[in-house]
Order: structure tokens, then C-alpha cells, then sequence
């Protein structure tokens, strides 16, 4: 962490490992729902139109390969200018 003093790092990994389990799961989902907030609303500004099904199927198709958000959802993403994996 190049931004980060070696005091500050040092702190933040001692605080790290005097978390609980259940603690370090809950900072795990949070930070993978800023993640998927993040996606979510690049992909409103970039598609302003897009109800919320679509958002939902855009963010999926981040992460997941054509042939599953075919199979799951009946949605190529090739077909709406969506990256495929």
C-alpha cells in the first residue's frame, strides 16, 4: 500500500487479525456490495435508459461468461453491446 505509512499498515493488520470470523465475513460482503453498487451505477450513467432488469443483467454479464447469462437469464450479452467473457 504505497499510499499508507508503515505505522498505519502495521495498525490496520493488527486490527485485521483481532476481528472475528464473523467480523472479517461482514467486511468481506461489504466491501464486495460497494463493488457491485460501484458497477451498478457506471452502468446507469452510461446506459441512462436502462431500467433495472437490464442494470441487473449488465452487472451480471461483468463477471459472468455468455454462455451462462444465456442459460440463466436468456440474455446475450454480445447482442447488447455487453462485453463477453
Amino acid at each position: 500500500m504505497a499510499d499508507t505509512s508503515e505505522k498505519a499498515f502495521a495498525k490496520l493488520v493488527e486490527l485485521q487479525r483481532n476481528m472475528t470470523p464473523g467480523e472479517k465475513l461482514a467486511m468481506v460482503l461489504h466491501g464486495s456490495e460497494m463493488l457491485l453498487r460501484a458497477d451498478r451505477d457506471r452502468i446507469r450513467r452510461q446506459y441512462p435508459n436502462a431500467g433495472e432488469r437490464e442494470v441487473f443483467l449488465r452487472a451480471a454479464a461483468m463477471r459472468l461468461t455468455r454462455e451462462t447469462m444465456i442459460g440463466a437469464y436468456g440474455w446475450d450479452p454480445e447482442a447488447h453491446d455487453q462485453r463477453s467473457r
